[in-house]
């Protein structure tokens, strides 16, 4: 079991960091997961505060990236079309690689914006750009998180793996 525990860890706390660029993926909960898988193998140095303090910090992580898409394209004038377009766009660029995956919500809201509100394209530019940086800062925000449980989670293990060489 504790073997099972240690790879479950590891595992869940890699494809944590990758689920914080992939929008599929719930990134940091796939860390709090690994941290958790730690947290309960024997002799883990991970203090039940420590897992309440990263519980806390994945459930405000999670809520502010539902949060921030529409909170930067409201201040960038977007619509609901914007808004639905930049998920769509997210979902599309899944399927053209890492430039889709970061360009493909601004495609989405410039469209979007472009389609159902006859906006300029000045206009549904910077919508665009709102749905890009809403991006930005919530993946940067992910992948930080996602990297520090994922810390915790290497430097938890690291003493206790016997290694074969």
């Amino acid at each position: 079991m504790e073997t099972l525990l240690i790879i479950s860890a590891i595992v869940c706390g890699l494809i944590g960091i990758i689920g914080s660029v992939v929008p599929i993926l719930p990134g940091p909960a796939l860390s709090f997961v690994g941290l958790l898988c730690a947290y309960l193998s024997d002799s883990s140095s991970i203090t039940t505060g420590m897992l309440w303090m990263w519980g806390a910090i994945t459930a405000v992580v999670s809520i502010m990236d539902y949060v921030l898409p529409g909170y930067f394209s409201k201040v960038f004038g977007g619509s609901k079309a914007g808004i639905t377009g930049a998920t769509l766009g997210v979902f599309a660029g899944l399927f053209m690689g890492p430039i889709g995956i970061i360009l493909g919500p601004f495609a989405g809201a410039v469209i979007g914006e472009m389609l159902n509100q006859h906006r300029t394209l000045d206009e549904a530019v910077k919508v665009g750009f709102g749905s890009l940086l809403s991006f930005i800062v919530g993946t940067g925000l992910k992948l930080v998180v996602a990297g520090m449980m994922m810390y915790y989670i290497a430097q938890d293990l690291a003493g206790r793996i016997e290694w074969p060489w």
